[in-house]
């Protein structure tokens, strides 16, 4: 019986990496978030600062973030999962 090869598996690990702080352990009050610094091989992607109401993000080479409310991010994630009429 001929030997079954094994396949090449690129690996992504360690290509990306995110870095975390939080200001409030418990994000209970207010002007808590926790802040996401995200990174593709040592370039800085973007930022994502998530709070009570809504997460703010803030692409690398960007002056101000975009607000998006938890609806909004509930309903992208889905289209993003599931395909357009999910």
């Amino acid at each position: 019986m001929p030997k079954k090869r094994k396949r090449a598996v690129k690996s992504l690990a360690h290509a990306y990496e995110v870095k975390a702080e939080i200001s409030n352990a418990t994000l209970a009050k207010a002007k808590s978030a926790l802040t996401l610094q995200i990174y593709l091989r040592q370039v800085k992607l973007g930022e994502i600062q998530i709070g009570r109401g809504s997460l703010f993000w803030a692409g690398a080479r960007r002056q101000s973030a975009k607000r998006i409310h938890w609806g909004r991010l509930a309903e992208m994630m889905d289209r993003l999962a599931y395909g357009k009429d999910a």
